[in-house]
């Protein structure tokens, strides 16, 4: 039986703030990028209004695993912000605290039901968003950098378990978008309206498609970087390969059902407009059961990744 220090708390820290960090740089890069015509701007706005939802969410459950709610400890997270260094906990409380403030600014410039391009929030929100791309990126990044940050834990000791991480929290960031603007669409009356939400769809099946290409190959430099490296790294590994503790975990809800399952089903019904120049066309189940899928595989990572670095030893060369 294994003793196991980090529990499900931070587990779903590490999931809701990467997916919070995805949701905020994908929204924001579509406002810069195309936001203002207004063909995307709804892509843009649901993704300001999940950003900070998740991030906060997540940070109180990680004061909670830090023993801040026992009795008398309520304040024991505010100690974080005494000292000031290059440590991972004393970047990621500064890189939390300011994320959660520019987006909570971000999603305030939304607000308005007559939140548009070129209305009287405009100039804010757009340098909201430029300060919240680079902080998005930061916060997804650093929840892979604080467990490479351990090298008692040779699973974790990996240079491309950030980029996994950074990866994985954009896919989980588009699928939340995917997923809310499935559950609160209506019908449009009119015709064009109907077409921008099939086009910005595209985009962001376009974005997930891709990003999740991307993660495979991570995973694969994951393990080829561990099967490489001999001593404790390689032997660490193990536990996820053929036969090894968290084998059917890992290929099954990450692998097969949290990324290739769900890129299939998107290449499908992506191929015939970039093949054929068709018009797109996704249907209601799909855009709710498909960002599911991603959004279980994206947590399920971060378990298999959290359970591994705590069951698996250095052993030496």
């Amino acid at each position: 039986m294994h003793e196991l220090t980090w529990g499900m708390p931070v587990i779903a820290y590490l999931f809701m703030a990467g997916l919070g960090a995805g949701a905020l740089t994908t929204s924001a890069s579509v406002l810069l990028r195309g936001g203002q015509s207004g063909k995307y701007f709804s892509i843009a706005r649901y993704g300001a209004f999940i950003a900070p939802i998740p991030v906060a969410l997540g940070s109180a459950l990680l004061v909670f695993e830090l023993g801040s709610f026992q009795a008398g400890h309520w304040f024991r997270f505010l100690n974080l912000y005494t000292v000031i260094n290059l440590s991972p906990m004393s970047i990621g409380t500064w890189l939390l605290t300011i994320f959660l403030g520019i987006s909570v600014l971000y999603a305030f410039t939304f607000l308005s039901k007559d939140a548009c391009p070129g209305d009287k929030q405009d100039g804010l929100r757009r340098l909201a968003a430029w300060v919240g791309i680079p902080l998005g990126i930061g916060v997804a990044i650093y929840t892979g950098v604080l467990l490479g940050a351990m090298p008692a834990r040779p699973f974790w000791n990996s240079p491309v378990l950030a980029m996994l991480f950074f990866l994985s929290a954009l896919s989980t960031g588009v699928a939340s978008i995917i997923l809310v603007r499935a559950l609160l669409h209506r019908k449009h009356a009119s015709a064009q309206a109907e077409a921008h939400y099939h086009e910005s769809g595209y985009i962001l099946s376009a974005t997930d498609t891709l990003l999740i290409g991307l993660e495979l190959l991570a995973i694969f430099l994951f393990l080829m970087y561990a099967h490489l490296t001999i001593g404790s790294v390689r032997e660490a590994a193990t536990v996820i390969l053929a036969g090894g503790e968290l084998s059917v975990l890992f290929w099954f809800w990450v692998v097969v059902l949290g990324l290739l399952v769900p890129g299939i089903i998107e290449l499908a019904i992506l191929v015939p407009s970039i093949v054929y120049h068709r018009a797109y066309r996704s249907h209601r189940v799909i855009e709710i059961l498909v960002p599911v899928v991603v959004l279980v595989g994206g947590f399920m990572l971060r378990y298999v990744v959290v359970i591994a670095g705590q069951i698996t030893h250095p052993i030496g060369l």
